[in-house]
């Protein structure tokens, strides 16, 4: 039986970047980790263990030296990302600035990964033929929906179904939107099938139920167009949920938590140690992408470990590549908004940042890659662990709690109620100056945002910090169970 032209071609796309992920992976072809990294690694365990154990063999404010600990941790990272974010004050970046691109030389497609979306699917593709500079190419990666995803796609935008495996022709309606069909193997073989398909130089990734801001495109564009070493970039996302009283609760601090970790995200950015994107939204060039073999089917989180891969590889071959954060691509993504939506979410992000870790460990402490070696990772080290000195802090002052009522002793409560007190200030502090930071990095004004930080800086280390770090215990959980699905995922209809 004779294969066609078209077949070969998609046999040796196929195993070429079967082989180029394989080359540079250290899932797969291993990296032996350094002297310095198994000591920085052995360090950060023993430290754990001999801080846990005071609580045992000290009296005073150090019965709470996991408490000290994490404050003092936490604390300095403020003190980094601050210092690292005053450029922002001089730097006045707002959509409505922005002057929409007609047309580039560069060609830009999107690809949106969608696994039973039919409630947001429509939304999303409306929003991306309502931007200013519409994608020359528009890929709907369905991963094997069985919600009416089918349905939709024939109705509203004229295709016809195409077998698994296959593109559709461009719709009748919509001619820069295609339609793939996938079997049902996870968002990461989905984008993979589709950068094998698509044919621009500038690939983005977009969640399907994540809408983007008219000017999002034409922002994520001018950046690549500018700088042709930037590989990887982000966009700024908002959290939106559902109009219920969890969704409430778990929007108002997802809301904050989404500032905080933007404007950190700068902070990393200016040392050339960015790692983590935002895969709902996010820019990359196509033949940087292929050249890494695209993204890690075996892996939670596969855009973390794409950029630990991408870093990788710019250092091994001698490329000098960037990653940026852009505050002026914008966009809004559902976000969980019940408990246990909330805690899965959770659970699957850091069992992934656990394995990226762990296939990762060799740059941590390596100078050869620079700031990220010798900065960037040795805090992510240290942060595996950050959720069992929350969890335990908090249990040790409910302990202190406990032990003052039965013995009516007030020495080591008080005393630790005091740091408490000083860190909410501090976090009340560097709450605002995010707010600030990021309404004047992204042009997105509102007043009440600074009025609710207060609450949230008074009731999160209480309520949804402590959400947090349970997510994260139960991730650590999964990932030592060797677990690699997502999980069923929950979503609603934006309204």
């Amino acid at each position: 039986m004779k294969l066609s032209s078209l077949e070969l071609s998609s046999i040796e796309l196929n195993s070429h970047l079967e082989q180029a992920f394989a080359n540079a992976s250290p899932r797969i072809t291993p990296r032996k980790p350094s002297n310095v990294s198994k000591i920085i690694h052995w360090f950060i365990l023993a430290f754990t263990l001999i801080i846990f154990s005071r609580f045992f063999i000290s009296s005073g404010i150090y019965a709470w030296s996991t408490g000290l600990a994490y404050v003092f941790y936490d604390t300095a990272l403020l003190v980094f990302v601050t210092w690292q974010t005053l450029p922002l004050l001089k730097k006045q970046l707002k959509t409505s600035h922005l002057t929409p691109l007609k047309q580039s030389p560069t060609s830009v497609g999107v690809i949106v990964a969608a696994y039973n979306e039919v409630d947001v699917l429509g939304i999303t593709i409306q929003a991306l033929m309502q931007q200013h500079y519409i994608p020359d190419q528009i890929i709907i990666a369905d991963d094997g929906s069985d919600d009416g995803t089918i349905q939709l796609l024939m109705r509203e935008y004229g295709f016809g179904e195409p077998y698994l495996g296959q593109i559709s022709a461009p719709s009748p309606i919509n001619p820069n939107l295609y339609w793939l069909r996938v079997a049902h193997k996870g968002k990461a073989t989905a984008l993979n099938a589709a950068i094998k398909q698509i044919s621009t130089d500038i690939v983005i990734t977009v969640d399907a139920d994540t809408l983007l801001d008219i000017n999002a495109i034409s922002a994520m564009c001018d950046a690549f167009e500018r700088e042709p070493q930037l590989v990887a970039a982000t966009g700024v996302l908002t959290p939106i949920c559902n109009n219920t009283w969890t969704g409430r609760f778990f929007q108002w601090f997802q809301t904050y938590e989404y500032i905080r970790n933007f404007i950190s995200r700068f902070a990393w950015m200016r040392v050339n140690s960015l790692l983590l994107i935002s895969g709902a939204f996010a820019g990359f060039r196509h033949k940087a992408l292929l050249e890494v073999g695209g993204f890690d089917t075996a892996c939670l989180v596969e855009d973390y470990e794409l950029i630990h891969r991408m870093r990788r590889y710019a250092v091994e071959h001698q490329r000098d590549w960037s990653v940026r954060v852009l505050g002026d691509a914008l966009a809004r993504t559902s976000a969980p908004s019940t408990l246990k939506g909330f805690l899965l979410q959770r659970r699957r992000w850091f069992a992934g940042f656990l394995q990226t870790q762990y296939w990762n460990r060799d740059m941590t402490g390596s100078p050869r890659f620079g700031n990220l070696g010798t900065m960037m990772l040795p805090v992510k080290a240290i942060d595996t662990v950050q959720p069992f000195y929350g969890v335990i802090a908090f249990l040790l002052l409910l302990n202190f709690i406990g032990s003052y009522y039965v013995t009516g002793k007030t020495s080591i409560l008080l005393a630790v109620l005091l740091v408490i007190m000083t860190k909410i200030v501090i976090d009340l502090i560097f709450h605002l100056w995010s707010i600030y930071l990021y309404q004047s990095w992204t042009g997105q004004h509102s007043k009440s945002l600074f009025f609710y930080a207060i609450i949230a800086a008074i009731l999160e280390p209480f309520s949804f910090q402590l959400l947090r770090h349970t997510g994260a215990l139960m991730g650590w959980f999964y990932f030592l169970a060797g677990k690699q699905k997502w999980g069923k995922q929950s979503r609603q209809g934006f309204s």
